[in-house]
């Protein structure tokens, strides 16, 4: 995702937030490529047979999207962050909703080293990174917006920087002791 992007992507953000319908219809074909990477993304990482498929979550993303108007949009970048946010909602809604077991099943281990995670435990295990994730978020929401546009976002350190009006120095801190923590909580409630 390019940071500096298109510069009408952020006036049209800007607009809508102002009320301006029109310029939702003009920002989406401008941002549907970036939406359906995102969502490329997060379904690699879904077990196969899963009921959503890529369009799907970027309808409901955008659904969702379309109630957030009042969001103070700050940038491109920002907007791709919260969307990831929301698909990574609709997601762990979809696995509690099929009534997923509180900490997955057991069977995984969750990792944050993106070069091993495989298709089956990120799947299985999203529901348990989501509760780590909120329990991060009431000690130190910082470090799980890191997590959050960095893992799911797919965003850089220095886009995740921009985001979070932060140095990059201090997004590789929050990221490194954020991933230590939730490695542990969320092994704490593994049974195996």
């Amino acid at each position: 995702m390019e940071v500096s992007g298109s510069p009408e992507v952020t006036q049209l953000l800007l607009a809508w937030r102002q009320g301006e319908e029109s310029a939702l219809e003009k920002l989406v074909p401008l941002v549907l490529a970036e939406l359906r990477r995102i969502a490329r993304r997060y379904m690699m990482g879904e077990r196969h047979g899963h009921t959503l498929q890529t369009t799907a979550l970027v309808n409901e993303a955008y659904l969702r999207l379309v109630d957030a108007q009042k969001v103070n949009w700050q940038s491109r970048v920002h907007f791709f962050a919260i969307s990831a946010q929301l698909m990574r909602r609709v997601l762990v809604d979809h696995a509690r909703a099929r009534n997923y077991k509180k900490r997955g099943a057991g069977e995984y281990n969750v990792t944050l080293d993106e070069s091993r995670v495989g298709p089956q435990e990120r799947g299985q295990d999203l529901v348990a990174l989501d509760d780590a994730l909120i329990e991060l978020a009431k000690i130190d929401p910082r470090k799980s917006q890191v997590i959050e546009l960095r893992f799911f976002a797919g965003l850089s350190v220095e886009e995740t920087a921009e985001v979070l009006n932060v140095s990059q120095d201090t997004v590789l801190r929050d990221w490194r002791l954020a991933k230590v923590w939730l490695q542990r909580e969320i092994t704490r409630g593994d049974p195996s």
